[in-house]
């Protein structure tokens, strides 16, 4: 249960972001078929930086480059790319297909690798009961995509089948409990997230079960308990950057800025994941500290839509004569995602609107659409601000109807709520 514990905890610290645990313990293998290679090709021509409304191209050889990313298959993965290509149907190499570019998407913040997961599961993507592995997979692409109820249909099945071996339905499990979470399902995330408790695991899975459920509790309105259940969690594992990033999350909803500060700082100590880079970010700027949020959403060996957003604000909120380029380069990628027919970035969108482009109207347009889609802190937040800044408190009210019937209130999940009675004055 070593391995199950370490690969599950490794992959847990993304459980906003597209998740992905590796299922063997061992660093996933490359490898994409024709499919996925054709349509990785033809997204990139309309990718990130090219305008909207620009012309479609169909490269005409292998040979031709239509766009450099920031990073680059190696290789030995283009080598299995051939291998795959060869046998479409070679169920080992495309899972380990699916799971590496799954995992890319999760390190470089690009939905585009979705994408290729998805062609290299082509031949069993339909199935209404394909292999258990390919189950799991398919529910992560569809979380990554927000197709939530496709995901929670996987998910429950892998999860209700006693004969899933252990590995696959504790991911399954914990990708349950994300889905439901983040879409404000917060009892039945937090029923199944006790189920954890009772898989038979061993103490790794455990741990993380009591992690899940400390967060799910402080959404819930037990902020204290929960702060002292994962103090003593990261007291059992001080470098756990999942942890970590939990309590300084937990610390800032609180409003505890020493915490919270400590707490990121761990979360990113080896440089961290653009989520928790970005979440790191946000919080700097929240502070007044956009120099130190610019630093901190830096590009290294890519440059995340999360991570451009972030330095798009900072230097907005800094005047630095960059600031517009940086602002329409990140329009320009929006843009080209929802040319292209990708899920659109809703809080991305919205916040761009709100905190660069001074157009309250339409990010209070985007946050709403963001609402129904995903109920978190800190899409809760959003709404909250875009509502304020367009001068309709009113628009915040589905936030409040969904807090009373969660049975909690605003001021009980985030602090900066706390002050928000759309309509009350009315």
């Amino acid at each position: 249960m070593d391995t199950l514990h370490t690969t599950i905890a490794s992959g847990l610290r993304h459980l906003r972001g597209t998740v992905w645990v590796t299922l063997d313990g061992r660093r996933p293998r490359d490898a994409a078929t024709s499919a996925a290679v054709a349509l990785f090709i033809l997204i990139a021509a309309l990718g990130a930086g090219l305008p909207a409304r620009a012309a479609l191209l169909f490269p005409t050889s292998d040979d031709e480059v239509v766009e450099r990313l920031p990073w680059a298959w190696d290789a030995a993965t283009r080598s299995r790319q051939a291998a795959l290509a060869r046998d479409p149907k070679d169920l080992p190499l495309a899972l380990t297909a699916a799971r590496d570019a799954i995992d890319r998407s999760r390190r470089h913040g690009d939905p585009r690798e979705l994408g290729v997961a998805q062609a290299a599961l082509g031949p069993w993507w339909a199935m209404p009961n394909p292999p258990a592995a390919v189950r799991l997979l398919r529910a992560t692409v569809r979380q990554g995509l927000h197709d939530f109820d496709g995901a929670l249909t996987d998910l429950d099945a892998l999860w209700a089948d006693p004969t899933t071996p252990l590995a696959l339905r504790a991911q399954a499990g914990l990708t349950r409990v994300t889905v439901l979470q983040v879409t404000g399902r917060l009892a039945d995330a937090a029923r199944a997230c006790d189920g954890l408790s009772g898989l038979g695991g061993g103490a790794g899975l455990e741990r993380i079960a009591r992690a899940c459920g400390a967060e799910l509790r402080s959404l819930r309105g037990q902020p204290a308990p929960a702060a002292a259940e994962l103090a003593a969690l990261a007291q059992a594992a001080p470098a756990d950057g999942w942890i970590a990033l939990l309590r300084a999350e937990l610390a800032q909803r609180r409003g505890d800025v020493a915490a919270a500060e400590a707490a990121f700082q761990v979360a990113v100590r080896d440089g961290g994941d653009v989520y928790a880079r970005a979440a790191y970010a946000d919080w700097l700027l929240e502070q007044g500290r956009p120099a130190d949020a610019a630093r901190t959403a830096r590009p290294d060996d890519n440059d995340a839509d999360a991570l451009l957003l972030r330095r798009a604000i900072a230097a907005h909120r800094l005047a630095d004569p960059g600031a517009p380029a940086l602002a329409a380069e990140l329009k320009a990628r929006l843009d080209a995602a929802r040319e292209r027919g990708d899920e659109p970035h809703l809080r991305e969108e919205a916040r761009l609107a709100l905190d660069v482009m001074a157009d309250p109207a339409r990010a209070l347009v985007l946050a709403s659409a963001q609402w129904r889609l995903q109920k978190e802190p800190a899409d809760a937040v959003l709404l909250q601000r875009a509502a304020r800044a367009a001068g309709r408190p009113d628009a915040a009210r589905p936030l409040h109807e969904w807090a009373a019937a969660s049975g909690t209130t605003p001021a009980a999940i985030d602090v900066r709520l706390s002050d928000a009675e759309p309509g009350a004055r009315r």
